[in-house]
């Protein structure tokens, strides 16, 4: 909806579009409860939006040759194929030549995937202040003019990593009641399989991200358990995974090896695949999985890559490297609110036989936990190292 609008009225009016879009959301909230879910509720939310950015428009009567393009557009039907190319018409335009790759990847987030600004802060692991500033900073850009129409690598690239970004918000995210939110993982594979039906953007990077999203998304019907608390990787029932997901995964991979590009996307996919293709946790192939994230932190070289890295080490060469590991990533200071570089040092302290320092560790886990699921998990911890 709010693609379709910046189409029409054109960049300089993103936040109007945003406005409309959002006070058509809470008009369906509103009316649909008494009046119940019209036949067609995607064309009803478009006329709702519509109806009311004109009412805006003519009421500021200073765009009104706006307002009689979008009164023209009124009459006509929803329009599936067209509201893709405004999609991938957005996409482009966030991902302006003009702007930083932090600030295209925020106004991505912002007007193509709907976060928050905490939500854009927790992705970037930074303040809600100077995501602010880089988004106001992004708007005067943007309402300057469009950027060239053509997607480069290093745009597309931008394109990436925010869908990379929302599918991890999905996955594993910061909400403070829902540590899994599907629909934020569907949204993300959507939005990538558009991107492969265009030829400018149906590239190996893009295969890889999709069979990455895919083999993770597999795993989501094992994540939580009855009562909604998160299910570590280790204790899921794998008979519970999509198999079709996995399939698919697979596939994009496969397809992500044309050409001779590799990116952090292919050998994350890779990881992936490793932890897909172990029939339980013990038989995973840990060694290999160590070999790929040192090489995805030789082309990614982030702090989370550091952990997941830590993690692996330790499955392979025990816990007391990957200690040494964690305590170099702590320094770095950029993890000190994350729950799970404390869960982890938890886990191998535990398994360390240090029972002591690993209570210390999930207590400071549990003190910075982002919501209900993640609170259980670290408390469960606790009550075994108890036991």
């Amino acid at each position: 909806m709010v693609a379709t609008l910046v189409r029409i009225l054109g960049l300089r009016h993103v936040d109007l579009a945003e406005d409309v879009v959002q006070d058509a959301l809470l008009r369906a909230l509103e009316i649909w409860k008494y009046r119940g879910v019209p036949e067609n509720p995607s064309a009803w939310l478009f006329q709702a939006a519509r109806n009311r950015a004109v009412d805006v428009l003519r009421r500021g009567k200073l765009h009104e040759q706006a307002a009689r393009k979008l009164s023209r557009e009124l009459s006509s039907p929803v329009d599936e194929d067209g509201s893709r190319d405004d999609v991938l018409r957005l996409m482009a335009s966030c991902a302006h030549a003009g702007l930083p790759s932090d600030g295209q990847v925020a106004v991505l987030l912002k007007f193509l995937c709907g976060f928050s600004v905490p939500e854009i802060a927790q992705a970037f692991l930074t303040s809600e202040d100077a995501i602010e500033k880089r988004l106001s900073r992004a708007k005067g850009v943007l309402k300057r003019g469009p950027g060239p129409a053509v997607l480069d690598r290093e745009r597309l690239a931008s394109i990436h990593q925010a869908l990379y970004l929302l599918f991890s918000e999905g996955y594993h995210g910061s909400h403070p009641e829902r540590s899994v939110r599907e629909e934020l993982c569907a949204e993300a594979l959507r939005l990538g399989v558009l991107l492969t039906e265009h030829p400018s953007t149906a590239t190996p990077a893009t295969f890889a991200l999709l069979g990455l999203m895919c083999l993770h998304a597999a795993r989501l019907p094992a994540r939580m358990d009855d009562a909604g608390s998160l299910i570590l990787l280790e204790a899921q029932d794998r008979s519970r995974w999509s198999r079709p997901l996995m399939d698919q995964g697979f596939a994009f991979l496969n397809h992500s090896a044309a050409g001779g590009e590799l990116t952090a996307f292919h050998l994350e996919a890779g990881i992936a695949a490793l932890h897909a293709g172990a029939r339980s946790f013990a038989e995973t192939d840990w060694p290999g999985i160590l070999k790929l994230y040192t090489l995805l932190y030789e082309l990614r070289p982030t702090p989370i890559v550091a952990l997941n890295r830590a993690i692996a080490l330790g499955r392979v060469e025990g816990p007391e490297p990957a200690l040494r590991e964690l305590e170099t990533i702590r320094g770095g200071g950029r993890l000190q609110r994350y729950p799970f570089l404390e869960a982890a040092a938890g886990d191998l302290h535990e398994r360390a036989g240090k029972p002591a320092e690993a209570r210390t560790h999930f207590r400071r886990a549990l003190s910075l936990t982002r919501n209900e699921s993640e609170r259980r998990v670290f408390q469960d911890r606790l009550a075994a190292l108890d036991r």
